[in-house]
């Protein structure tokens, strides 16, 4: 496949709440392999552009396409079987159970027993030679057993990213992966998506632009629901529209949206 195929496109992706339209005839054309951040001031529909992504809202008009083909009118679970997977920006996993017991879960689907859960425990050891890789693959291991309630806030959002690949996408959603962390946390997640990312495309939206910084290959910038401007790194960061976007009028330095992030 070309380097330059796009795996995930939208054409004039619409949605519109009771005459507010809160994402406005979007043209995403997310690559093959690559990390593409979609970013923007608050409000400005990206949360919105990734629950149509994934079905859980239906456009207003619009199309959606997965490796060229319309996907537009599939269901969430039908989205979630092609491989486009999404995380949240809330943690999304069971608190009271492990580590284990949370992959293990999302793994249940390759033995068809995904809403089984009256058969005993015992029917998912198969899984845990695998539910342990993922652990380890997110830098877990040592937390396998451990009560997710009982875990660090950064490492839940890491529980989070292997419960996700524990799906098998090609495609990660990952909605606002370092919401909430503190310096350290942010820079082990950062690590986290960079070795996850190697043979998959991931689509992300961050608030962090120094994370974005380091991982993105491609920047869309959406304000008040439509595409502002989009290239690599270098190129929205100096945008004088991005910086007014962010900023306000009063944001000369090319530099200002890293400052502040």
């Amino acid at each position: 496949m070309q380097v330059d195929t796009p795996v995930l496109e939208t054409r004039g992706l619409t949605k519109s709440f009771r005459g507010f339209t809160a994402v406005d005839s979007v043209d995403l054309c997310v690559q093959e392999g690559h990390v593409h951040a979609l970013i923007g001031p608050n409000g400005a529909g990206k949360t919105t552009v990734f629950n149509l992504l994934t079905k859980f809202l239906p456009p207003t008009r619009g199309e959606i396409l997965y490796r060229g083909e319309a996907i537009t009118t599939l269901k969430p679970n039908e989205i979630a079987r092609r491989g486009i997977v999404r995380s949240f920006q809330i943690s999304a996993v069971f608190a009271h159970m492990t580590a284990l017991e949370n992959v293990r879960v999302a793994l249940q689907r390759r033995l068809g027993t995904s809403f089984h859960f009256w058969k005993s425990a015992r029917t998912l050891n198969v899984l845990d030679e695998r539910a342990l890789a993922l652990l380890d693959e997110v830098g877990l291991a040592a937390y396998a057993h451990t009560l997710t309630t009982e875990m660090p806030y950064g490492r839940k959002r890491a529980l989070e990213v292997a419960t996700t690949l524990a799906l098998d996408p090609s495609v990660m959603l990952l909605d606002e992966p370092t919401q909430g962390m503190g310096a350290e946390d942010v820079d082990r997640i950062v690590a986290l998506i960079k070795r996850v990312s190697v043979g998959r495309t991931v689509l992300m939206v961050e608030h962090n632009l120094s994370v974005v910084s380091r991982l993105c290959d491609r920047i869309t910038v959406l304000a008040r629901g439509a595409i502002l401007a989009e290239g690599d790194y270098a190129m929205v960061s100096s945008d004088p529209r991005v910086r007014e976007a962010y900023m306000g009028r009063e944001a000369p330095e090319p530099d200002a949206l890293e400052v502040r992030a």
